[in-house]
């Protein structure tokens, strides 16, 4: 005996409901949603994850310099090596999960270009600190705070909210950054930002299924 389903009975003038209809949407619009994000939940926890290993062990070396002389020699390649791979591996999940999509799930050049420039004034803060001879240019968290805020308005203007709190959470790690110290700086920006990305993976995993 062979069944008609719902969306047959449909076509042929049978019952579906807009309850079974909202249902079929939501469920379609979650699996795009989860199909296509750039930033999968795996991906943000796992930055987080690393950015706080990476960090934290930084800030272990350099806790009881006196003075302050920052990350020794062998810190440096452990902070290259993660943010080379933490760009690759953000870059490569992204591409690939934006493939042949396009409109403004994309940015486009000016807002690329906002970005970009936000770390260049990022760089020419710290040179300028640095000549002046303040201490807040030996401070990591110090970077974050103008790409932060780049961020926050660029997503305000497209309307996207929750990564706009993101762009601002990122930036308040910056400033909180600013009175630990220029050594404790390191461990308010890896928990920060391990809490950051960790809290946005939850929300990101979350809404789907609300």
């Amino acid at each position: 005996m062979n069944h008609t389903s719902d969306s047959t009975a449909a076509d042929n003038g049978g019952t579906f409901d807009p309850q079974q209809a909202a249902t079929l949407l939501g469920q379609t619009t979650g699996q795009a949603r989860r199909k296509f994000q750039p930033s999968p939940p795996w991906l943000l926890a796992t930055r987080g994850i690393a950015v706080l290993a990476a960090l934290g062990a930084i800030w272990l070396t350099v806790r009881g310099q006196h003075p302050y002389r920052g990350p020794t020699a062998a810190d440096v390649p452990v902070l290259i090596g993660f943010i080379v791979l933490n760009f690759a591996a953000t870059v490569a999940v992204r591409e690939r999960a934006m493939a042949g999509v396009s409109g403004r799930s994309r940015f486009s050049q000016g807002e690329i270009a906002v970005l970009a420039a936000s770390w260049v004034a990022a760089a020419v803060l710290i040179a300028a600190l640095a000549a002046a001879k303040v201490s807040y240019a030996h401070y990591p968290t110090t970077v974050l705070i103008i790409p932060g805020l780049a961020w926050a308005a660029v997503e305000a203007v497209r309307a996207e909210w929750r990564e706009c709190v993101i762009g601002l959470a990122v930036t308040a790690v910056g400033v909180a950054g600013l009175f630990a110290g220029s050594a404790g700086s390191w461990l308010v920006a890896g928990v920060g930002l391990c809490v950051v990305l960790v809290g946005h993976a939850a929300v990101t995993a979350w809404r789907p299924r609300a």
